[in-house]
């Protein structure tokens, strides 16, 4: 019998299928977006601009009703859905049956992204999770939930291993217990003993990104500290999103998505530097980073 702990490195990055001549928007999967909260609209525009850059036929971005406006006006390329709010423009338990109405015709749903921390987000992931039929990436506030609440551990096992999680080192700790310094020392080996006790994809974000569903593992290797700045993680999610809509497994889709995320900040570092590089440089540059790897 093979041991459980056993690693398999992986290296070699895997690829999208070539565009069928004949296919349409509903080809290339749909992705929900869940995420924003007063103040953090911006978080909710790069999510959803990033799935669509990165390639996903229909993208819906479902909001405050407070941002709604802002985040529709951003982007004219995405659907967006304005639901219930509270008196800080965070979600409330009232949003929850038109997210779970908007999640069943979605073939992956992206939470977390900006939303914000009360006790009307656990309750609305919770509800998700429970009436959920395609694969869930959790992210930010989606994660910070999880840590507040470790019953939703045990509803996620439910899905039956279709959860992707992206945490940083913070967010990792929060989830796990420990110490920055301590997960920072140990990235690969917690990433991958948390993602084989959970049954989930963790990506644990980072110089050097580790992907692992507790048997492989990958280690990123493109991108650069000028990513280090508010919003590079939203669009990461986004185009993970993008990817698993677009029919890749999410071990698949987490390695190709940190690799080109990684490979749009290295070109827009070179058109703009590392200080001065922002979150949408990165949006910017995904066309050139999709071709590169074609």
């Amino acid at each position: 019998m093979a041991d459980e702990g056993a690693e398999s490195l992986v290296t070699e990055i895997p690829r999208l299928r070539p565009r069928a001549i004949d296919g349409n928007k509903g080809s290339y999967g749909k992705v929900l977006v869940v995420a924003g909260s007063r103040g953090m609209a911006g978080a909710a525009i790069l999510a959803g601009s990033a799935a669509l850059r990165a390639g996903a036929g229909l993208v819906q971005v479902a909001v405050p009703d407070a941002i709604a406006d802002v985040v529709a006006s951003a982007q004219p390329c995405y659907m967006t859905a304005a639901l219930p709010c509270d008196a800080m423009g965070r979600l409330t338990r009232e949003a929850i049956p038109e997210v779970d109405r908007l999640a069943k015709s979605a073939d992956v749903v992206v939470i977390g992204p900006g939303l914000g921390q009360n006790e009307d987000i656990a309750d609305l992931l919770m509800s998700l999770i429970d009436s959920l039929g395609c694969p869930l990436l959790l992210d930010a506030d989606a994660l910070n939930a999880v840590a507040a609440h470790p019953a939703l551990l045990d509803r996620l096992a439910g899905l039956h291993g279709d959860i992707i999680m992206t945490p940083h080192p913070g967010e990792f700790g929060r989830l796990t217990g420990l110490d920055a310094k301590t997960v920072q020392s140990q990235r690969r080996e917690l990433a991958m003993a948390y993602a084989r006790k959970h049954g989930v994809v963790l990506l644990l974000k980072g110089a050097g990104t580790v992907v692992t569903d507790g048997r492989r593992v990958y280690v990123n290797t493109t991108g650069n500290p000028g990513m280090a700045t508010g919003g590079t993680g939203d669009v990461l999610s986004g185009i993970l999103g993008a990817l698993i809509a677009q029919g890749l497994g999410l071990f698949d889709a987490a390695v190709l998505g940190v690799h080109v995320h990684g490979l749009a900040g290295d070109i827009a570092r070179d058109q703009v530097g590392e200080v001065s590089l922002i979150a949408s440089d990165l949006l910017n540059q995904l066309p050139e980073a999709f071709r590169s790897i074609a």
